[in-house]
C-alpha cells in the first residue's frame, strides 16, 4: 500500500512541478510572444517529472501516463475559462503526450536504459515538444482577433499581442524553442534521474 501511495504522491508532485514552472496554458490573447519561454520550461519539466516517474516505476509508458494526467488537468482549466465566458479558442491545451510516447519509446527502445531515457528520451522530447505545439497553436481561428475581443484582464503591459514575424526561420518561435528546449532539457533531465539515485 505504501509503495502504491508513493506513486501517487510523485504523479502529482510532478504535475504540479510541470503546471508551475512557467504558464501551462497557451491563452490566445499572448502565446505568440510566450511560445518560447513556454517551450523551454515544459519540455524540460516534462522531461525532468517523466523521467522521474518513469525510472522510479521502472515501467515503460508511465511517461505518457504522466502526461494524460498532466493533459487532465489543462482540459479542466479550459472548461473553467469557458464557463467563465471565454470562447473555446481563448485557450489552447499543450501537446504534452506524443512527446512523452518519444520518451517512453527511447526507454522501452534500449532495454530501459536511464541514460539512454535521459540523452535521447530527452532530447527528443526538446526537439519535438515546440513543434506539436506549434502546429496545434496554427490551428486557432484567429488568435489576434480573440485577443483584442476578449482580453484578460491580469495581462501585463508587456504580453501585449503583436503580429509574429513569418518567414524568417532565425527569428522563428520554433526554431528557437526547439534548439533552447533540446540543449537544456538532457541536463536538467539527467540531474532530476542522479537525485532520484
Amino acid at each position: 500500500t505504501a509503495h502504491y501511495l508513493f506513486i501517487v504522491v510523485v504523479a502529482v508532485n510532478s504535475t504540479l512541478l510541470t503546471i508551475n514552472a512557467g504558464d501551462y496554458i497557451f491563452y490566445t490573447d499572448w502565446m505568440w510572444t510566450s511560445f518560447v519561454v513556454f517551450s523551454i520550461s515544459q519540455s524540460t519539466m516534462l522531461a525532468v517529472g517523466a523521467i522521474y516517474y518513469m525510472l522510479f516505476t521502472g515501467v515503460p509508458g508511465t511517461a505518457t501516463y504522466y502526461a494524460t494526467i498532466m493533459t487532465i488537468y489543462t482540459w479542466v482549466a479550459k472548461g473553467a475559462w469557458f464557463a467563465l465566458g471565454y470562447p473555446y479558442d481563448f485557450i489552447v491545451v499543450p501537446v504534452w503526450i506524443p512527446s512523452a510516447m518519444l520518451l517512453d519509446l527511447s526507454y522501452w527502445a534500449t532495454r530501459r536504459n536511464k541514460h539512454a531515457a535521459i540523452i535521447i528520451g530527452g532530447t527528443l522530447v526538446g526537439l519535438s515538444f515546440p513543434l506539436f505545439n506549434m502546429v496545434n497553436l496554427l490551428l486557432v481561428r484567429d488568435p489576434l482577433e480573440v485577443a483584442f475581443k476578449y482580453p484578460r484582464p491580469t495581462l501585463p503591459a508587456y504580453m501585449t499581442p503583436i503580429e509574429p514575424q513569418v518567414g524568417k526561420f532565425y527569428n522563428s518561435p520554433v526554431a528557437l524553442g526547439s534548439g533552447a528546449g533540446a540543449v537544456l532539457t538532457v541536463p536538467i533531465a539527467a540531474l532530476g534521474a542522479k537525485l532520484n539515485t
